[in-house]
């Protein structure tokens, strides 16, 4: 099964991200098809992506985030930056999440070299906490989306508090991805 790690957000930042992506659409003229808006319930900051996981290591990877999960006090992360991956032509558009929280970087490369330890490949590029407002399917649409997104740069919504990960399930569906917690795992309380 499909599988990742991350840490969930809170519904008053999901609903704030949600009338961000609104004033986005607003901003630009778009043709169905053109952007694949992430539907805000599906929002999380991922820390590990491990695609593939066959059944029989599932408990495995669990075991992992637990433990890792066990070895840090919660914290808080800001959620602030907006911007885009792919150049010219933006391909993602996105909020910046924890992204200059020592906390939250030592959590995700502590999971990255346990993961590795247990021989799950390490990510090539270096972690960049986001949380994605959609996916760009045309490149045109790609180009005033880039533009329109440098206006929010000093964007702010505030923090999220991380009190716990939780290793999900991911289902591709028709009606978009799927995902199903197979485990949550706190972070030592305060």
């Amino acid at each position: 099964m499909r599988c990742f790690i991350a840490i969930d957000i809170s519904e008053d930042i999901r609903a704030e991200l949600a009338d961000l992506q609104k004033e986005l659409a607003g901003k630009v003229d778009l043709r169905k098809g053109d952007v694949k808006w992430v539907e805000p319930e599906s929002m999380h900051l991922t820390l590990k992506f491990l695609g593939e996981v066959p059944d029989n290591q599932i408990v495995e990877v669990c075991h992992i985030a637990k433990d890792v999960a066990s070895r840090y006090p919660e914290f808080d992360f800001a959620v602030r930056e907006a911007g885009s991956f792919g150049g010219r032509s933006a391909r993602v558009l996105w909020v910046g999440a924890g992204l200059d929280c020592p906390e939250l970087l030592e959590l995700q490369q502590d999971l990255e070299d346990e993961l590795a330890d247990a021989g799950w490949p390490k990510e090539g590029r270096q972690f960049s906490g986001h949380l994605t407002l959609c996916r760009i399917r045309n490149g045109h649409a790609g180009e005033k989306l880039g533009k329109v997104i440098e206006e929010y740069k000093d964007y702010d919504l505030g923090l999220v508090h991380a009190g716990s990960i939780i290793v999900f399930e991911s289902q591709l569906t028709g009606q978009g991805p799927l995902y199903t917690p197979l485990g949550t795992y706190k972070l030592q309380e305060k």
